[in-house]
């Protein structure tokens, strides 16, 4: 299992992971919103906004994972009819 956030394709290309790219976006949008909640003086429901966040970053995971899922299928006909 590799933990450096892109996988290898067969040809040599790199490809980002879309769960590394979901918890990144995670991260920024919870640095983002402490920042605003300390500058603006903004009152935040905590347990809303997390339950944004997870329901948002399921989504995602979720969306990420077919769309890399249909990717491989196509790419592995693509390999198997011509090869």
């Amino acid at each position: 299992m590799s933990t450096t956030g892109y996988t290898a394709k067969n040809d040599g290309e790199k490809t980002v992971r879309a769960g590394t790219v979901v918890w990144g976006l995670i991260a920024i949008a919870v640095g983002i919103l402490v920042l605003l909640a300390q500058l603006v003086d903004i009152n935040l429901d905590t347990g809303l906004v997390l339950m944004g966040l997870l329901v948002g970053a399921g989504v995602a995971l979720v969306v990420g994972g077919l769309i890399s899922m249909t990717g491989r299928k196509s790419n592995h006909h693509s390999t198997t009819e011509t090869g």
